[in-house]
């Protein structure tokens, strides 16, 4: 482990209810002060202060902010990369009309569970170690996705995997637009419609074609 690495891990892992109540207020806290204050504005006083512990109790979990800022992050990817699997094994061998939208509904569900955190931690994922996390993250679900296409009784990808990066990237990029406020307010209502179509689109161009009939 590098350096750079090592500085963004936590000093210790909770082992009773009270150490993960501890880390659970630091992550809340974490996410507040982000929202109303902005990365620049985010330190650990401020953390700890907003939740309720001594700056020292927050350094016995974390050796700086980027550490528990990291932390937040990670907690929040895994948790959308636990939908993707969830759903991506329930859709396992359904035909691609099926498989769509519950990929559309899965990723929604799970990315504007907190509309505030998500757009909080946009800014984290470009800070130092964001990207690697982020990368890691999002090869763990692009896997997933390739696997459930790869299964699909209607349809032949030549590479399933370059598919499933594009079509989770077609889900990804207007859900970043719309919690950053670039897509009109009324977006927001028919957006899992929208993504379901183009999603739905994308994925039928490689149904399989039926065999020619004989004469």
């Amino acid at each position: 482990m590098n350096s750079a690495a090592a500085a963004l891990k936590p000093r210790k892992s909770p082992v009773q209810a009270r150490s993960a109540a501890t880390i659970a207020a630091l992550h809340t806290a974490a996410i507040q002060v982000l929202t109303r204050e902005g990365l620049g504005r985010c330190t650990t006083t401020r953390i700890a202060e907003r939740a309720g512990i001594s700056v020292g109790s927050l350094y016995q979990y974390y050796p700086n902010r980027d550490a528990l800022l990291a932390a937040v992050l990670e907690r929040h990817l895994v948790g959308i990369a636990a939908a993707i699997d969830h759903v991506c094994r329930e859709c396992h061998g359904k035909p691609i009309p099926e498989m769509a939208p519950a990929l559309v509904r899965a990723f929604l569900a799970a990315k504007l569970r907190d509309r505030e955190e998500s757009k909080a931690l946009y800014a984290v994922a470009a800070e130092r170690g964001g990207p690697e996390l982020v990368a890691q993250v999002q090869s763990r679900m692009v896997a997933a996705v390739a696997a459930m296409l790869a299964s699909a009784p209607d349809a032949r990808f030549d590479d399933p995997s370059i598919t499933a990066s594009i079509a989770f990237s077609a889900l990804v990029g207007p859900v970043r637009a719309l919690l950053e406020g670039h897509l009109p307010a009324e977006i927001d209502g028919c957006l899992e419609a929208q993504l379901v179509r183009l999603l739905t689109a994308y994925l039928q161009t490689y149904l399989r074609q039926p065999s020619a009939r004989r004469r």
